[in-house]
């Protein structure tokens, strides 16, 4: 129990904390005087495009109510257990880059190429874990739901996350049916979707994991989580 109420106060005090641009970003970014994110002139030229900038949340649909803008964050507050926000584009091949930052506990996800479900839960799409996998309550994961895999299918690396408090870089790249994580500078999932379903009987893998295309989204899990500074570069086929 002592536990239990040591994480919900460290929990409002990450909650407190504000969304300033991070010091340990993996590329070169840069801010306004206000604190608006701006592309780094690398990402500019390299064709990145912005879908959350500190300032508005114009880009992305479906549950608004728990995915809320503060501080030049998008928060995610829990009210019904469970939440998934959505870019109102949808992408097939991609690069995308953001930050996020986890508090005691959290799991959320990264839905991409997921399709838009009308309730303001579920899951229609491939997803990879977010998640505090070094808190205790997680000591009994399986590997391919440790943070960044793709749930069930490919596992991440542990030791690269930072505590519950500290912000996370994140990379990751859809190619196909090539999926690339690197997380704070290091490859932790660098995966081949046929290769890792190769063998497994037909009617037990979802079609999910082979949308070619759909919308990028985070999918909440009862957790309070920070997401800042997304950015996307579209791949050609």
């Amino acid at each position: 129990m002592k536990r239990k109420y040591g994480a919900l106060i460290v929990t409002f005090l990450l909650i407190a904390t504000s969304c300033h641009l991070s010091k340990e970003s993996q590329v070169t970014q840069t801010s306004d005087k206000e604190g608006t994110f701006r592309l780094s002139k690398e990402e500019r030229k390299e064709g990145y495009k912005i879908l959350f900038d500190g300032t508005s949340m114009s880009q992305w649909t479906s549950n608004t109510d728990e995915y809320v803008l503060e501080n030049g964050c998008i928060v995610m507050y829990p009210k019904n257990g469970h939440g998934n926000l959505y870019t109102k584009q949808e992408f097939d091949n991609f690069i995308l880059r953001f930050e996020f930052l986890l508090t005691p506990e959290a799991n959320n996800g990264l839905g991409i190429r997921h399709k838009m479900i009308t309730a303001q839960s579920g899951y229609d799409g491939m997803e990879l874990q977010i998640l505090d996998n070094e808190a205790p309550i997680y000591q009994d994961l399986k590997p391919y739901q440790y943070h960044g895999s793709v749930y069930g299918w490919i596992p991440a690396k542990r030791g690269f996350l930072k505590p519950a408090g500290e912000w996370n870089y994140q990379e990751v790249v859809a190619d196909g049916d090539h999926i690339k994580v690197i997380l704070n500078g290091t490859v932790i999932v660098d995966g081949n979707l046929r290769e890792a379903t190769k063998g497994t009987p037909a009617d037990k893998i979802p079609a999910t994991l082979f949308y070619e295309k759909g919308h990028i989204a985070f999918l909440g899990h009862n957790s309070v989580v920070k997401f800042k500074n997304i950015r996307v570069r579209e791949l050609k086929k």
